[in-house]
Formats: C-alpha cells, structure tokens, sequence
C-alpha cells in the first residue's frame, strides 16, 4: 500500500515538470501586451440597463389555472415641479399572463384597476380592450386584450413552451402622488374571460401584485368543439367577414347589429385601426367620410403597388371613418344594391323594426408584407361606433376568432356559403357622462313643477342667468305649468314670482338650466279605484328634427297593468328578462319630432319647441295596492332614442294643490301678457 502512495507521487511530480516544460517552451509576444487606454469616464458609473425579466413566481408555479401578476419595475419624477398630489411621476411594469391550466385560453381579456390618476402611453403585446388609443387616461381601470397573440395555449399543448403559454405586456405611463420609493400599485387585477373566478389578488413584497383565478364552478358553458369561441351576446354586434380572400387582398362584409330593445344610431359612424398599413381600395353598401390616398402615395403602399392607380383608392386612413349612404343611393349599381344598406345611418330597435335593426356593407382591402398570402388576415383592432348625440354610448370590445358566419349565397339561390373567416367585435350600452335629454314630473295633486335637474346635461360653465353667473349647484326653482312651454332663458321671471307666491325662498345665485336638447314631462293625471292614467310630452328644444323617434319608460311596479297609449304606439317590451319597461313611438304619420322653430312674431312671441303628446291609461288588475302618487306613478327610467334621460331628484308633494291655484295662474297670464307687451 506505501509503494503504491510513493508511485502515483512520483507521477503527479513528472507531470508538473512537464507542464512548466511545454509553457515554457510556447512562443513569447515581443513586446509586452499594453493595458487598454483609461477613459475619462472610467469612474463615472454607467447607467443601469432594463431590468431584466422578473423570476417565475413559486405561487405561478403552484398555480394550475391562469396566473397573472402586475410588477411595479421603475419610475422618476417627470417635469414639471408641482405639488406633493400633483406631481407627476414616468412609471414602468409589467403585467404576466401565464396559463397553467389544461385547455388553450382565447381571446384572453385582463382588468387592471388602477388608482393613481394612470396616463397610460404605450403597452406592448395588448391592446385596450375599448377601443381606446394611447395615450389615454385609465385612472379609473382598463381592462387589457392580448395583441397579436390572443390566445395563450397550455403546457399539454405545446411539450410546455413558455414561449406559446405566456403573454408579458410592458407598459409606460404616468402617475400623480406617489413619489419614489413609493410603489403605485393598482387595487387589483383579474381576468375577465367567461368560465373563471379569480380571488381578490395578493400583495408580494412592495412592488408585486398576483393571482391565481380557476375555472368558475358556476361556469355552464360547454366547451368548444371548435377552435373558435362561440358568438357572444351583447347591445350591438359587429361581424367582421371575409368573403373572399386573394394573395394581396381580400373582400370583407361588415354587418353591424342592434340587440338592445330600446337601443338605435341615427347617423351611425364606424371606426376602426388597421394594424399592418392596410388599406380601403373599395366599398359598397357605405363609404369612408373622407376619400384620400395621399397616405398611401407617400408610404410603403405606394412603393409596393406601382401598378395601382391610387386615384381610385377610397382611403389610406391607419383609422378610417366609415358611414352609411342616403336611400337615394340603394339602387346605385357601384355603390348600392345591398341588403339592409343606405338607410342614411338609421338603425332602429328591433322592438320596433327588426328589419331595420341591421346595416350591412362591403369593402376590399388590400394588404401589405409580410403578409401578401391567402391565409394572412389581420382584422382591424379599436373599433367604435356612435350615433348623433342623442344616442346611446357604446363600448366595444376587441374583434374575436368565432366560427365562421353562413351567408346568404350573392346568386339569390336558396342556400348559404361560409365565410373564409370570422371575427365578432360585442359592443354594450354605456350611460354618457353628460346626458343630452331629461326629464321633469308634474301631478295633479300639486300645482308646482318639478324641472329637470340642473345642469342636467352639462354646459354650466360661464353661464348666465338674470344678469350674473348661475350657480350649478342649487336646486332647479319649482315652476307654474305654463312654464314647460317656455325656453330656460325666458323663465326665469315666472320661476321667481311663483317662487314668491308660494313663499319660497329664492337662491342667489339663480341656478343654471338643464341645458338639454330634449325635455319630457311625466305628468299624473288621475287616480281612482280601478285605474290610473298619466300624460308623457316630449319637447324638442334642438335645432335637429327627429324621424321615427322613440320613447320608453320603466315602471317597476305599474307596467304589468299598462292599457294604452291613446296618441301614441305603446309596447310592453322586455328589458333584462323584465316586463317593466313601455316602448312608445309615433303613429304612422305622426313619427316626427320637429325642431324648435321661431314664435309668430320673432321680436315678441317666444321660440317654440317641437312637441309630442299622449295620454296613457293603466289598471289595477295586477296590482290592486299599487300607490300612484307616492312613487309607483312615477318612471324609474325614461329614453329617448335608446339613450338614458336624467331623472329629477324629487317627486311632486301630494299637498302642493291649494284652492289659490287658479288665483295664481291668473296672475301668471297677466304677467305673461306684460312682459309680451314690452
């Protein structure tokens, strides 16, 4: 054993010598290697890279659902200096998607609530999911859509491929008020997908917020067969079909849908953000609102299609605006001569005309490389659509891969043909900030006038009544009945005297108008044992006359026992799977709501509104404890042309009727006849 130590010695020692030996033996530079210059900056430290990629979170990987987390990764104070809440602060995070569930996650959609102030500037790999275009404030949340990945698969699928499981979104913005080190995290964030539950998320460390959401055992949707989601639901819908696809081009059929029952667009206005320098060659059925190629001449479309005569290109707009065509255009061989087109942008309920409930066009698109193939289509993102301002508002969503739509065959033979492709856009009804019409209530159990609200329908700012500044803040004055009839500006002596007549105090400032286009006065008639009735007028204070307008109320408690509507066309119509609503229009022939017009004589009379009356009669059959004066007479909702009025913040007292009433009135008419008189 101790001549075996002493040979592997022996061995190692040889070895030694040899090394040193054979570097010895190596060439040797002549000159010795100089070391590199010094800078004059080597002691100054150099600026700190992007952070890199945060590590997988051990919860992600306990997570066997869809995790996401929001990190907080950098921010500095941005000009200019301001106060401590007012200062503003450049952000940078990131928010991670991964799906760690079974089945392939489509059309991802994520809520991040934010609660700084957040200015949003750019965000990669997501787009927001409304249509909004950066920047854009999202201090009250967002919620964010995967672009141009949509979907996520699983780990099953893809051998786990992290790459084709996750989606990270890096965002850039602006915060106020929370100065470094603080960490301006959002309240929360969750995923909006059907079929998931997500807890409220947790906070790791300072600058992290996750969660792990499961699928929803509520959720009752069956899955899919395909490898497209189903149709979904919503107030408005926006089918993005190509019909028939071509190497560089494609022709595409937008139908636009209305679902809501009491919904409409007057005059609608689509847009949309083509992603890829797509561009409109042609349409038929609708038309850009403005026609110029000059984009195009000038970009890449113009270097790549030198054979295209670009005078003939309808629009090179990265978001064009495209709108309907007058009736008189539906038998236009180039632009018309398709379904449920040229209706000058009127989309009606399909409670009240379900053939007109829909628009329909068609447009060629050319494309542009990479994509110059049959089977590359980018549908455009952002869309939105409106109508004149006394429509709704409507939020859409992102445009979703569904099944492809069957389509009347263009031959006229009694069959479908498939689309090449499908995309879904789902648009709901948002209440407007502003309002454009409101509402007053009146009874015959009080002589007194509950007005709209004030500033009902915004524009107070600088405005003036009785010499001075209003205030937006008071209350609106209770008015005489013949008040309704009168423009705001002209009521003001009447709203004071009647205010004196009833020993009220008068505010100083007077308060401001409703400033609405649109008024409606719900007014309780009668009240007996077996029934009830009320009276709806609509006034039109507006320059605009409406065709085919509609009205509708909600009477949560009285609709069930609605009889008729004597000058009007009434429906009880379902709203939310609730028969508490009444639809009203006009009757044939009398379905226009004109705008306001000039008195007799200008320098004199007052300016008239357009007016619209009837009178509608309810039973008790249903409801036999039903209390008319005390609230149930009253709407909880009322529309006008699909879009929600404001309400008056108080309901008339059943004691306000004195046997002076008429006393007053008088007076009034006197005062009237004055003031005419001068």
């Amino acid at each position: 054993m101790g001549s075996t130590q002493k040979l592997i010695s022996w061995i190692l020692l040889l070895s030694l010598f040899t090394t040193i030996q054979l570097t010895s033996s190596q060439p040797q530079p002549k000159t010795p290697p100089q070391p590199p210059p010094i800078s004059p900056d080597a002691n100054k430290t150099a600026p700190p890279g992007p952070p890199p990629p945060p590590p997988i979170s051990p919860d992600a990987i306990l997570c066997n659902g869809i995790f996401l987390s929001y990190t907080y990764t950098t921010g500095v104070q941005i000009k200019p200096n301001d106060t401590k809440s007012r200062q503003a602060y450049r952000f940078e995070s990131l928010i991670t998607v991964l799906n760690n569930g079974r089945d392939e996650l489509k059309s991802w959609l994520v809520f991040v609530g934010f609660a700084h102030k957040e200015i949003l500037v750019s965000a990669s790999n997501a787009i927001l999911a409304d249509g909004s275009t950066l920047p854009v404030s999202v201090e009250n949340g967002t919620t964010f859509a995967g672009f141009p990945a949509a979907d996520l698969k699983s780990a099953i699928m893809t051998a786990g491929d992290i790459t084709q499981m996750e989606a990270r979104v890096e965002l850039v913005g602006t915060q106020f008020g929370v100065a470094p080190p603080g960490v301006p995290l959002p309240k929360n964030i969750t995923l909006l997908n059907d079929g998931w539950s997500c807890p409220k998320a947790n906070k790791l460390g300072d600058n992290v917020l996750e969660v792990c959401c499961m699928p929803s055992t509520k959720n009752k949707t069956a899955p899919t067969l395909t490898n497209f989601l189903p149709k979904r639901k919503g107030d408005l819908t926006i089918m993005y079909d190509i019909t028939r696809p071509y190497p560089t081009s494609y022709w595409a059929q937008v139908t636009i849908e209305n679902h809501n029952p009491l919904g409409r667009l007057d005059n609608w206005e689509l847009s949309f953000q083509w992603m890829k320098n797509e561009f409109i060659f042609q349409t038929k059925g609708a038309y850009p609102s403005v026609v110029d190629s000059s984009a195009c001449i000038n970009g890449p479309q113009g270097k790549y299609y030198t054979g295209v005569d670009f005078s003939n290109v309808l629009s090179c707009a990265k978001s064009p605006n495209i709108i309907d065509l007058p009736l008189t255009k539906y038998n236009d061989s180039n632009l018309g001569l398709k379904p449920y087109c040229c209706r000058n942008g009127t989309i009606l309920s399909p409670s009240t005309d379900p053939d007109k409930s829909k628009s329909v066009f068609q447009m060629e698109v050319y494309k542009m490389p990479p994509d110059v193939n049959m089977s590359a289509i980018t549908p455009p993102q952002s869309w939105r659509i409106k109508g004149n301002n006394l429509n709704p508002e409507y939020k859409c969503g992102p445009p979703v891969r569904v099944k492809s739509s069957e389509l009347p065959d263009s031959s006229g033979l009694p069959w479908n043909r498939t689309a090449y492709a499908s995309w879904q856009v789902v648009c709901n009804i948002s209440q407007p900030a502003q309002p454009s019409c409101c509402v007053s209530f009146s009874s015959y159990l009080n002589d007194s006038i509950v007005p709209c609200k004030t500033c009902a329908c915004g524009g107070c700012s600088g405005q003036i009544v009785d010499g001075r500044t209003c205030s937006t803040t008071s209350p609106a004055l209770l008015l005489p009945p013949q008040a309704l009839l009168i423009p705001f500006e002209n009521r003001t002596e009447f709203a004071k005297i009647w205010a004196g007549l009833k020993h009220r105090s008068v505010p100083t400032p007077l308060p401001c108008g409703d400033n609405c286009g649109v008024s409606i006065n719900w007014h309780l008639a009668t009240d007996y044992r077996r029934g009830w009735s009320a009276r709806i007028t609509i006034f039109n204070w507006g320059g605009t006359n409406f065709a085919d307008w509609s009205a509708a109320v909600e009477l949560k408690n009285a609709a069930p026992d609605y009889e008729k509507a004597y000058s009007f066309n009434g429906t009880l119509v379902a709203v939310n799977g609730k028969n508490t609503t009444i639809l009203m229009e006009g009757l044939p022939g009398l379905n226009y709501l004109v705008a306001e017009v000039d008195g007799k004589n200008p320098s004199k009379d007052y300016r008239v509104p357009g007016k619209q009356q009837s009178v509608i009669s309810f039973t008790k059959k249903l409801n036999t404890k039903i209390k008319v004066g005390a609230g149930d007479g009253y709407p909880t909702k009322v529309f006008f042309n699909g879009q929600e009025c404001s309400l008056p913040s108080m309901l008339p007292s059943s004691s306000g009727r004195t046997g002076r009433g008429v006393y007053y009135t008088f007076l009034l008419l006197v005062l009237a006849l004055l003031i005419l008189w001068v």
